[in-house]
């Protein structure tokens, strides 16, 4: 059951568990908006331990905002531990395509509890669409796509922040804008 909030957006109750690798993660919280990706409109994210690992290592400033969530419990972390998920996890971190270890456990956790997983990695998601065909994929641009059509952004909006992750941290995609996709 669907309960309706304002056009295009639903109770949180009524979402999607996934599980988000580093890369989304963290192109959420470089610019300054996790609230969009704990209160997707249609997936309730979890981390793994593996990724907060990768994000206390690698980003200091955007580990100091995931702390602040986790915190207020507007984002949980999982820990992969289930011996299903554990012989997911070690046949994917020793494969010759060398996943990261945060990759490795955010694919796993999707696999075994047949969740979606967001991922930016090409590598990692042709692995996923090849291996393991049932599993779901999201990226940063079909959720921000998602978002747009949700209302909870504007396509302008969106088209900031590719412009900010382009200029200030590495992260590019493929489109010239939101608009084409819409």
């Amino acid at each position: 059951m669907e309960v309706a909030l304002t056009a295009g957006t639903t109770a949180k109750m009524d979402r999607e568990d996934a599980v988000s690798d580093t890369s989304v993660l963290i192109n959420f919280l470089a610019v300054g908006r996790v609230d969009l990706f704990v209160d997707h409109p249609k997936y309730r994210f979890v981390i793994t331990d593996h990724v907060r690992r990768e994000v206390t290592r690698h980003y200091p400033e955007e580990f100091e905002r995931l702390e602040l969530a986790l915190n207020a419990g507007e984002l949980e972390q999982i820990t992969v531990a289930s011996v299903e998920e554990l012989e997911i996890f070690g046949e994917l971190i020793s494969s010759p395509k060398r996943f990261g270890s945060g990759e490795c456990a955010a694919m796993a956790a999707a696999i075994y509890r047949k969740q979606v997983i967001a991922i930016d990695d090409n590598l990692a998601i042709k692995h996923l669409a090849k291996a393991y065909p049932q599993t779901r994929i999201e990226t940063t641009q079909t959720l921000v796509v998602g978002l747009i059509k949700e209302g909870a952004i504007t396509d302008s909006y969106g088209d900031w922040m590719k412009q900010e992750w382009e200029s200030n941290y590495r992260f590019r995609l493929k489109i010239g804008s939101f608009r084409e996709l819409l």
